[in-house]
């Protein structure tokens, strides 16, 4: 699969990953949040580390700069 995230959108799926993991650890968040929260940190943290979000090749978009050849 050919990469569509840019870095910065891969940047901030991160921290916004890693902040629902300190939220859910520190106690400020739990139950169906949590749950629901933590199911979408994974996403984010796993199409983060490939590069690649399924949803952004359904809607045919990419954040990623174009290479000049």
């Amino acid at each position: 699969m050919k990469n569509n995230m840019g870095t910065a959108d891969r940047i901030i799926r991160t921290i916004l990953a890693l902040l629902v993991i300190a939220l859910y650890v520190t106690g400020d968040i739990s139950g169906l949040a949590a749950i629901i929260l933590g199911i979408f940190a994974l996403i984010f943290l796993a199409t983060s580390l490939v590069g690649v979000c399924p949803l952004y090749k359904v809607i045919n978009v990419s954040t990623r700069k174009k290479q000049s050849e």
